[in-house]
């Protein structure tokens, strides 16, 4: 079954079962509610959302949300932009999205823009909206102090049937790996540099160094 295939299939789901599946994952001393309602859509594009030369922010997988909501404004990805949801989303730097391009395509995109179009082009915008919801932990505000206590624990995603498991290196620094389905290629790390975005929210983030991936490729 090709890539587009599989994650689209996976991709076929609810909102409702997608919230019901991460409130039964969350990772004990996690949190599901906090003051804030500020969405993560709004911090994602609160820079005005362009392409730019710096690929160590964001600008890929926020223009790849808005693409989603764009063709399928129904998708389980608008969750983003309601800040009274709960969740955990784990957003990889643009960087990250040019180094799976290179693993789909054997290219190197030489700007953030080509880097999307392409991969848009290799696995259609489905495969971008499930790769995305793999990326989201629904139900729980996992900030770091809750991630390093929870070594080992798995986290459903918002993928239907797919989760993340989380390999804590150390507590103090912390160095944290994400553990995905692709067991040939590296797993991420969570920059630690880059942890609890929208803090004091519903809707937290925690910038990472590779794209995670929901099956082998």
């Amino acid at each position: 079954m090709t890539l587009r295939r599989t994650l689209t299939r996976l991709g076929a789901v609810a909102l409702t079962g997608i919230l019901a599946a991460g409130l039964a994952a969350a990772p004990a001393g996690a949190t599901t509610t906090s003051p804030g309602e500020r969405s993560l859509a709004a911090v994602l594009t609160s820079d005005g959302n362009t392409f730019d030369r710096n690929w160590y922010d964001y600008d890929i997988v926020t223009e790849a949300v808005l693409a989603v909501l764009a063709a399928k404004p129904s998708s389980p990805v608008g969750v983003l932009a309601d800040g009274s949801v709960p969740l955990t989303a784990f957003i990889p730097n643009d960087r990250a999205f040019q180094v799976l391009v290179h693993d789909l395509t054997g290219r190197w995109p030489s700007t953030e823009k080509k880097t999307f179009d392409q991969l848009v082009a290799a696995v259609g915008v489905d495969a971008v909206e499930s790769v995305l919801l793999y990326h989201v932990v629904p139900g729980a505000t996992i900030r770091a102090k809750d991630a390093v206590k929870a070594d080992g624990a798995s986290l459903a995603t918002a993928l239907p049937g797919a989760s993340i498991t989380v390999d804590v290196k150390s507590k103090w620094l912390p160095l944290i790996v994400l553990k995905d389905l692709d067991r040939n290629d590296a797993n991420p790390w969570v920059n630690p540099r880059a942890l609890d975005i929208n803090k004091g929210n519903k809707q937290i983030a925690h910038g990472i160094t590779l794209v995670l991936r929901p099956l082998n490729l």
